[in-house]
Protein backbone atom coordinates (compact mmCIF):
# COMPACT_ATOMS: atom_id res chain seq x y z
CA UNK A 1 0.00 0.00 0.00
CA UNK A 2 2.76 2.45 0.69
CA UNK A 3 4.36 2.06 -2.65
CA UNK A 4 0.86 3.10 -4.18
CA UNK A 5 1.08 6.09 -2.21
CA UNK A 6 4.27 7.13 -3.37
CA UNK A 7 3.71 6.25 -6.83
CA UNK A 8 0.05 9.05 -6.45
CA UNK A 9 2.64 11.65 -4.49
CA UNK A 10 5.24 11.11 -7.31
CA UNK A 11 2.17 11.49 -10.14
CA UNK A 12 0.76 14.24 -8.67
CA UNK A 13 4.30 16.48 -8.66
CA UNK A 14 5.64 15.33 -12.01
CA UNK A 15 2.24 16.27 -13.37
CA UNK A 16 2.98 19.86 -11.49
CA UNK A 17 5.67 20.51 -13.01
CA UNK A 18 5.05 18.94 -16.22
CA UNK A 19 2.24 21.97 -16.31
CA UNK A 20 4.83 24.45 -14.46
CA UNK A 21 8.37 24.25 -16.34
CA UNK A 22 8.86 20.45 -17.47
CA UNK A 23 10.73 17.62 -16.16
CA UNK A 24 8.41 15.81 -14.70
CA UNK A 25 10.21 12.45 -15.71
CA UNK A 26 13.04 13.33 -13.04
CA UNK A 27 9.98 12.52 -10.30
CA UNK A 28 8.04 9.60 -12.18
CA UNK A 29 10.66 7.51 -13.21
CA UNK A 30 12.86 7.23 -10.25
CA UNK A 31 9.44 7.19 -8.31
CA UNK A 32 8.68 3.61 -10.03
CA UNK A 33 11.79 2.68 -9.87
CA UNK A 34 12.17 2.68 -5.96
CA UNK A 35 8.48 0.86 -6.21
CA UNK A 36 10.44 -2.05 -7.59
CA UNK A 37 9.89 -1.99 -11.15
CA UNK A 38 12.85 -2.51 -13.60
CA UNK A 39 14.52 0.57 -15.37
CA UNK A 40 13.42 -0.03 -19.16
CA UNK A 41 9.64 -0.79 -17.42
CA UNK A 42 9.78 1.92 -15.21
CA UNK A 43 10.95 4.67 -17.81
CA UNK A 44 8.22 3.11 -20.75
CA UNK A 45 5.48 3.10 -18.05
CA UNK A 46 7.02 6.54 -16.57
CA UNK A 47 5.94 7.74 -20.49
CA UNK A 48 2.65 5.91 -20.51
CA UNK A 49 0.96 7.82 -17.11
CA UNK A 50 2.65 11.11 -18.24
CA UNK A 51 1.10 10.86 -21.85
CA UNK A 52 -2.75 12.51 -21.61
CA UNK A 53 -1.68 15.16 -19.57
CA UNK A 54 0.70 16.00 -22.54
CA UNK A 55 -2.32 15.73 -24.87
CA UNK A 56 -4.40 17.96 -22.67
CA UNK A 57 -1.54 20.91 -23.23
CA UNK A 58 -1.84 19.87 -26.62
CA UNK A 59 -5.07 20.65 -27.20
CA UNK A 60 -5.25 23.72 -25.47
CA UNK A 61 -2.69 25.15 -27.54
CA UNK A 62 -4.38 23.58 -30.70
CA UNK A 63 -5.40 27.02 -32.25
CA UNK A 64 -1.93 28.25 -31.73
CA UNK A 65 -0.58 25.42 -33.88
CA UNK A 66 1.35 26.58 -37.14
CA UNK A 67 4.47 26.57 -39.24
CA UNK A 68 7.78 26.73 -37.39
CA UNK A 69 9.78 29.03 -39.82
CA UNK A 70 9.89 28.07 -43.38
CA UNK A 71 9.14 24.50 -42.22
CA UNK A 72 5.60 23.30 -42.05
CA UNK A 73 4.20 21.52 -38.57
CA UNK A 74 3.10 18.39 -40.93
CA UNK A 75 6.90 17.63 -42.17
CA UNK A 76 8.24 18.14 -38.66
CA UNK A 77 5.29 15.93 -37.29
CA UNK A 78 6.09 13.16 -39.81
CA UNK A 79 9.96 13.63 -38.60
CA UNK A 80 8.74 13.32 -34.93
CA UNK A 81 6.26 10.34 -35.24
CA UNK A 82 9.39 8.43 -37.31
CA UNK A 83 11.80 9.09 -34.42
CA UNK A 84 9.90 8.66 -31.40
CA UNK A 85 9.31 4.62 -32.86
CA UNK A 86 12.61 4.19 -33.44
CA UNK A 87 13.42 5.79 -30.02
CA UNK A 88 10.92 3.45 -28.50
CA UNK A 89 12.19 0.47 -30.28
CA UNK A 90 15.48 1.20 -29.58
CA UNK A 91 14.35 1.68 -25.81
CA UNK A 92 12.78 -2.16 -25.93
CA UNK A 93 16.27 -3.39 -27.37
CA UNK A 94 18.22 -2.10 -24.12
CA UNK A 95 19.37 -4.33 -21.25
CA UNK A 96 18.21 -3.28 -18.23
CA UNK A 97 21.97 -3.00 -16.90
CA UNK A 98 22.94 -1.18 -19.95
CA UNK A 99 19.85 1.49 -19.64
CA UNK A 100 20.73 1.23 -15.35
CA UNK A 101 24.02 2.66 -16.88
CA UNK A 102 23.22 5.41 -19.33
CA UNK A 103 20.40 6.55 -16.71
CA UNK A 104 22.52 9.32 -14.58
CA UNK A 105 24.05 10.53 -18.14
CA UNK A 106 20.44 10.90 -19.64
CA UNK A 107 19.06 12.95 -16.61
CA UNK A 108 22.73 14.64 -16.31
CA UNK A 109 21.97 15.54 -20.23
CA UNK A 110 18.28 16.80 -19.71
CA UNK A 111 19.10 19.04 -16.66
CA UNK A 112 21.76 20.93 -18.71
CA UNK A 113 19.10 20.99 -21.37
CA UNK A 114 16.28 22.72 -18.78
CA UNK A 115 19.05 25.46 -17.06
CA UNK A 116 20.32 26.55 -20.41
CA UNK A 117 18.89 25.51 -23.34
CA UNK A 118 16.64 28.34 -24.30
CA UNK A 119 19.44 30.28 -23.65
CA UNK A 120 21.66 28.74 -25.61
CA UNK A 121 18.99 28.80 -28.91
CA UNK A 122 18.67 32.73 -28.01
CA UNK A 123 22.20 33.47 -27.99
CA UNK A 124 22.66 31.65 -31.40
CA UNK A 125 19.46 33.06 -32.64
CA UNK A 126 21.14 35.92 -34.23
CA UNK A 127 23.82 34.63 -35.59
CA UNK A 128 23.31 31.96 -37.51
CA UNK A 129 20.25 30.12 -39.14
CA UNK A 130 19.78 26.44 -40.74
CA UNK A 131 17.90 24.95 -43.56
CA UNK A 132 14.83 23.21 -42.85
CA UNK A 133 15.90 20.13 -44.64
CA UNK A 134 18.48 19.90 -41.22
CA UNK A 135 15.58 20.99 -38.96
CA UNK A 136 13.65 17.69 -40.28
CA UNK A 137 17.00 15.39 -39.95
CA UNK A 138 17.75 17.10 -36.47
CA UNK A 139 13.64 16.71 -35.57
CA UNK A 140 14.15 13.07 -36.33
CA UNK A 141 16.89 12.79 -33.97
CA UNK A 142 14.52 15.03 -31.12
CA UNK A 143 11.95 12.61 -31.68
CA UNK A 144 14.40 9.31 -31.01
CA UNK A 145 15.49 11.16 -28.18
CA UNK A 146 11.56 11.81 -26.76
CA UNK A 147 10.79 8.43 -27.52
CA UNK A 148 13.73 6.62 -25.97
CA UNK A 149 14.30 9.07 -22.85
CA UNK A 150 12.41 12.52 -23.69
CA UNK A 151 13.78 14.29 -20.68
CA UNK A 152 13.61 18.07 -21.53
CA UNK A 153 12.93 17.46 -24.82
CA UNK A 154 10.29 19.93 -25.17
CA UNK A 155 13.04 22.76 -24.24
CA UNK A 156 15.24 21.08 -26.95
CA UNK A 157 12.86 21.88 -29.68
CA UNK A 158 12.72 25.48 -28.50
CA UNK A 159 16.42 25.91 -28.36
CA UNK A 160 16.47 24.48 -31.90
CA UNK A 161 13.81 26.14 -33.67
CA UNK A 162 14.95 29.27 -32.34
CA UNK A 163 17.69 29.33 -34.62
CA UNK A 164 15.92 29.24 -37.45
CA UNK A 165 12.15 30.93 -36.28
CA UNK A 166 12.80 34.57 -36.13
CA UNK A 167 9.47 35.08 -34.44
CA UNK A 168 8.64 35.47 -30.35
CA UNK A 169 9.73 31.98 -28.90
CA UNK A 170 6.55 32.05 -26.67
CA UNK A 171 4.66 31.37 -30.45
CA UNK A 172 6.82 28.23 -30.54
CA UNK A 173 4.86 26.47 -27.67
CA UNK A 174 2.11 25.02 -29.76
CA UNK A 175 4.03 23.33 -31.93
CA UNK A 176 6.33 21.80 -28.95
CA UNK A 177 3.53 20.82 -27.00
CA UNK A 178 1.88 19.00 -30.44
CA UNK A 179 5.34 17.39 -31.19
CA UNK A 180 5.98 16.18 -28.30
CA UNK A 181 2.81 14.44 -27.71
CA UNK A 182 3.33 13.04 -31.39
CA UNK A 183 7.08 11.58 -30.13
CA UNK A 184 5.38 10.05 -26.53
CA UNK A 185 2.31 9.06 -28.61
CA UNK A 186 4.30 6.41 -30.77
CA UNK A 187 6.29 5.50 -27.97
CA UNK A 188 3.32 4.71 -25.78
CA UNK A 189 1.41 2.87 -28.77
CA UNK A 190 5.11 0.93 -28.84
CA UNK A 191 5.22 0.11 -25.23
CA UNK A 192 1.60 -0.83 -24.95
CA UNK A 193 2.06 -3.65 -27.61
CA UNK A 194 4.96 -4.85 -26.52
CA UNK A 195 3.70 -5.26 -22.81
CA UNK A 196 6.66 -3.19 -21.70
CA UNK A 197 3.92 -1.22 -19.18
CA UNK A 198 3.22 -2.45 -15.52
CA UNK A 199 -0.26 -1.52 -15.49
CA UNK A 200 -0.99 -1.10 -11.70
CA UNK A 201 1.56 1.22 -10.93
CA UNK A 202 1.01 3.28 -14.32
CA UNK A 203 -2.39 3.70 -13.76
CA UNK A 204 -2.48 5.30 -10.37
CA UNK A 205 0.36 7.38 -11.66
CA UNK A 206 -1.64 8.60 -14.48
CA UNK A 207 -4.67 9.96 -12.38
CA UNK A 208 -2.21 11.42 -10.01
CA UNK A 209 -0.63 13.38 -13.17
CA UNK A 210 -3.90 14.51 -14.37
CA UNK A 211 -4.54 15.69 -11.12
CA UNK A 212 -0.95 17.39 -10.59
CA UNK A 213 -1.09 18.79 -14.35
CA UNK A 214 -4.33 20.85 -13.47
CA UNK A 215 -3.21 22.00 -9.96
CA UNK A 216 0.20 23.12 -11.50
CA UNK A 217 -1.48 25.02 -14.32
CA UNK A 218 -3.58 26.93 -11.66
CA UNK A 219 -0.51 27.28 -9.59
CA UNK A 220 1.67 28.66 -12.23
CA UNK A 221 -0.78 31.34 -12.92
CA UNK A 222 0.09 32.84 -9.90
CA UNK A 223 3.82 31.90 -8.80
CA UNK A 224 6.65 33.92 -9.42
CA UNK A 225 7.83 31.91 -13.01
CA UNK A 226 12.06 32.63 -11.07
CA UNK A 227 10.81 30.83 -7.95
CA UNK A 228 9.20 27.63 -10.55
CA UNK A 229 12.36 27.83 -12.50
CA UNK A 230 14.62 27.58 -9.34
CA UNK A 231 12.79 24.79 -8.20
CA UNK A 232 12.69 22.77 -10.98
CA UNK A 233 16.33 22.96 -11.36
CA UNK A 234 17.31 22.27 -8.01
CA UNK A 235 14.90 19.40 -8.30
CA UNK A 236 16.24 18.08 -11.37
CA UNK A 237 19.90 18.38 -10.41
CA UNK A 238 19.65 17.03 -6.81
CA UNK A 239 17.41 13.48 -8.91
CA UNK A 240 20.73 13.56 -11.01
CA UNK A 241 22.89 13.55 -8.79
CA UNK A 242 21.60 11.22 -6.59
CA UNK A 243 21.57 8.73 -9.54
CA UNK A 244 25.21 8.84 -10.32
CA UNK A 245 25.57 8.36 -6.64
CA UNK A 246 23.40 5.38 -6.92
CA UNK A 247 25.40 4.11 -10.49
CA UNK A 248 28.76 4.76 -9.52
CA UNK A 249 29.50 5.27 -6.28
CA UNK A 250 29.46 1.45 -4.95
CA UNK A 251 31.88 0.66 -7.59
CA UNK A 252 34.17 3.66 -6.29
CA UNK A 253 33.90 2.25 -2.51
CA UNK A 254 34.87 -1.41 -3.35
CA UNK A 255 37.95 0.00 -4.92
Amino acid sequence: MYTYFLIFGAGILAGAMNGLAGGGSFVSLPALIAAGVPPVQANSSSTVALFPGGVASAWAYRDGIGPVGAVTVRALLIATLCGGLAGAVLLLRTTSAAFSFALPWLLLFASVALAFGRRFGEALRGRRRIPGAVVLVVQFGLGIYGGYFGGAVGIMMIAMWGLFDGGDLKSLNAPRTLLVSAANATAVLTFIIAHAVRWPETLVMLVAAIIGGYGGAQIGRRAPPRIIRAGTLALTFCVTLAFFLRTFAPNLLHR
